[in-house]
């Protein structure tokens, strides 16, 4: 496997500068666990996305069969560790990231071979108020994600982190708060499906909190 990274067109550039962690609480993804936030795959062929309506600007309604209408996009979702830096490619929506580290950004390597880690340092969380978005692991790799349920007074003690064992996919509701799909491999590609339009609203962990948002990358006990 050969993941392609445009690491010289990175869409956000990420906040630093701060030295405070909050470890998220580790959880296995599960049918029950994942209740209000999204649900197991099985299927990812058949899977349909949510596509919310596009919100009433005043009092008066958006018309009916209106919208609604920019449907789903798919693509690769590509994952890299280089060194002790978390790149990524979404090539559905053609947007490259640097999602987090492994230790202090100021410290990390971000070139090379991976390096061990037992953490990711996540920077950065959004939702997508327009649609859902869900994810296959093309290679059966296990990976874990931060989620925190709907609401703009997200704190980091929100979050947690679902460990997903790469059997089935993951499918996120409209409006979850999600941060990136960390591999435990070196590098992972998944099949993403999302809404067209990928409206955005993000949580900045160090400008608003003081803190990277840590993600273990143990198994779960």
């Amino acid at each position: 496997m050969s993941v392609s990274l445009d690491l010289e067109r990175i869409t956000y550039t990420p906040t630093t500068g701060v030295r405070r962690t909050h470890e998220t609480p580790l959880l296995v993804a599960t049918d029950a666990s994942l209740k209000g936030y999204g649900c197991l795959v099985d299927d990812p062929a058949t899977f349909e996305v949510e596509i919310v309506r596009w919100p009433a600007q005043g009092w008066r309604p958006v018309d009916d069969g209106s919208g609604d209408q920019g449907g789903t996009t798919e693509g690769i979702f590509e994952f890299a560790w280089r060194g002790e830096t978390l790149f990524a490619r979404n090539n559905a929506v053609g947007d490259s990231y640097l999602f987090g580290w492994s230790t202090w950004p100021e410290e990390a390597a971000a070139e090379g071979p991976a390096k061990s880690r037992a953490q990711a340092l996540i920077w950065r969380c959004n939702y997508h108020p327009d649609g859902g978005q869900m994810i296959w692991p093309l290679d059966g790799q296990s990976f874990v994600v931060p989620l925190a349920l709907p609401g703009d007074d997200v704190t980091p003690e929100r979050f947690s982190a679902f460990w997903c064992d790469g059997s089935r996919g993951l499918y996120i509701a409209p409006n979850v708060w999600h941060g990136a799909f960390v591999p435990h491999a070196d590098e992972a590609r998944f099949l993403d499906r999302q809404g067209r339009v990928h409206a955005r609203v993000s949580v900045d962990f160090p400008k608003e909190f003081g803190c990277y948002l840590a993600v273990p990358l143990r198994r779960p006990d």
